[in-house]
């Protein structure tokens, strides 16, 4: 995949998948995203959002080296945790990332236990997240991003306070927003909890 300056592994297992062409979205979000800047990316369903917050993930979280850092990943149901950890078992074939998803569905005591055996990436639904992170008071003072997907679907749901609550116990960490539309909700939610973010606005391909 021709974008600048991404990691061998990641590399590797993109070639390897077929997957050798950034698409406009990746191409136009990928360098905005690597600085750690905080952004708003507004694009159609099916332009590849899921790939390149897993795409930037791995980028970031394999650059780091020992210090194992964290990223945070809400999605919309169950669906999309597995979807979710799907691409992360594709793209991040060639590394050491320890990736783990929660939902509503899934057993807490069991989603606890794993989670405190250490891992690089949770992937959850804002119901079993804002509940695991109100009982098992997680430390996330090494987290290095904080993504919301498919934003729109979640607010529709009126998750708000949910996400907010789990934003607020995180102090400096990358904030990124994907969505379909850039409704008044999310602008809302932008204003609260990221700092000068970035806004991607990227049509049909």
């Amino acid at each position: 995949m021709k974008l600048k300056k991404i990691n061998e592994k990641l590399q590797e297992a993109l070639i390897e998948i077929g997957l050798t062409e950034a698409n406009d979205l990746q191409q136009e979000t990928f360098s905005t995203l690597k600085s750690g800047a905080d952004c708003i990316v507004i694009s159609p369903k099916g332009s590849g959002k899921s790939t390149t917050i897993v795409l930037n993930v791995i980028q970031q979280l394999v650059c780091e080296g020992e210090e194992s850092p964290r990223a945070l990943i809400i999605v919309e149901d169950k669906a999309k945790v597995l979807a979710m950890e799907e691409l992360f078992e594709q793209l991040g074939s060639k590394t050491d990332l320890r990736v783990y998803g929660i939902h509503d569905k899934g057993d807490m005591e069991y989603d606890k236990n794993y989670i405190s055996t250490g891992i690089d990436v949770l992937i959850g639904t804002p119901n079993r997240l804002g509940d695991m992170f109100t009982t098992a008071g997680y430390n996330v003072n090494r987290l290095k991003m904080f993504v919301l997907d498919d934003a729109d679907a979640i607010l529709k749901l009126r998750h708000e306070t949910k996400i907010m609550r789990i934003s607020n116990s995180i102090t400096r960490t990358q904030r990124l927003i994907f969505s379909e539309q850039l409704t008044e909700r999310i602008e809302i939610l932008a204003e609260k909890m990221l700092l000068e973010p970035f806004l991607f606005e990227i049509g049909e391909e």
